[in-house]
């Protein structure tokens, strides 16, 4: 077990962990700016949050692993199994324990919010959370595999955003303003493009082993304006905010990343294959940044 460790981390995929994070931190931060903040949910949040990205990647893995997407012609980081570091049996007993992992976190996360598991709204959360679960493993894995017919992008979006953002605002606030949908979308958008990215750094691989992407599907010069497209909406939407809620210019500091996100885009569209592997954690911690300083902006914008 212990020689094993390492490959166990890796294949966590940690670099992916900040999209978990940055719609927890958006959803808590917005809740403090309605005068709602809870220490304790928001730390069960963010761990039913990490564990669900956690499950995700593990499934994703057993899911390529047994479709033959990964091989040695796939341009991301070598898998441990792939590398016969891990066997199947050890991922999938980590698959195993990530679910039990996903479900007890977010047990007590509705429980801390409702004080009870049986309420009409706790089941309804804990349903929420059940769909997260079946999200995170049929991403690639199994039979019909909804990232294998285009529609990765779709729930990474429903899930990482309006889910996740809405989701923990509501269970701080107990309530739901129709204007959430805004920085919760903007949060989606962000995510969807670093799964864009991957999917662009893979596109030749995916198209082979019939992993029909977005940007299998639509090309990899049109998948680049849909980069484009989806960051620059992020900032459109998170703006609109801010001015609907008459916030003062504190209330702007989200744009602090914009230079960040423009070098991005930049590189993004003169780079392609492997050379676009370099920008996945430059996308996954700007979305932090933003969802950060986007949250507290809004938060001290209140004060």
């Amino acid at each position: 077990m212990a020689n094993k460790t390492k490959y166990y981390i890796e294949s966590m995929r940690l670099r992916t962990l900040p999209l978990a994070v940055a719609g927890v931190v958006m959803g808590g931060l917005l809740a403090g700016a309605y005068g709602y903040w809870n220490t304790v949910i928001f730390v069960w949040a963010m761990l039913t949050a990490l564990s669900l990205q956690i499950l995700s990647n593990i499934a994703n893995e057993l899911g390529d692993l047994q479709k033959g997407t990964d091989n040695e012609n796939r341009l991301g980081p070598i898998r441990s199994v792939q590398s016969g570091k891990l066997t199947e049996s050890d991922l999938k007993q980590m698959l195993v324990g990530f679910v039990l992992l996903s479900m007890l976190f977010g047990t007590f996360l509705v429980y801390t919010s409702f004080g009870t598991l049986f309420s009409g709204l706790s089941l309804v959360m804990l349903g929420l959370g059940a769909l997260a679960i079946v999200a995170a493993i049929k991403y690639t894995f199994g039979e019909k595999a909804y990232g294998y017919v285009g529609l990765g992008d779709f729930f990474v979006f429903l899930f990482f955003g309006l889910v996740s953002v809405m989701g923990v605002f509501f269970l701080m606030t107990k309530s739901l303003p129709y204007l959430m949908i805004l920085p919760a979308s903007a949060i989606g958008l962000l995510s969807t493009a670093m799964l864009n990215l991957n999917n662009m750094r893979d596109i030749e691989n995916d198209s082979i082993f019939e992993k029909k992407t977005i940007a299998v599907r639509m090309g990899l010069r049109s998948t680049k304006i849909y980069h484009l497209v989806l960051i620059v909406l992020a900032f459109i939407l998170m703006t609109l905010y801010a001015i609907m809620q008459k916030v003062n210019l504190i209330g702007y500091l989200f744009l602090l990343p914009l230079p960040i996100f423009s070098w991005h885009l930049i590189y993004v569209l003169k780079n392609n294959g492997k050379n676009l592997d370099k920008h996945m954690k430059v996308i996954a911690l700007s979305t932090v940044l933003f969802s950060i300083l986007g949250g507290i902006g809004l938060l001290l914008s209140e004060m």
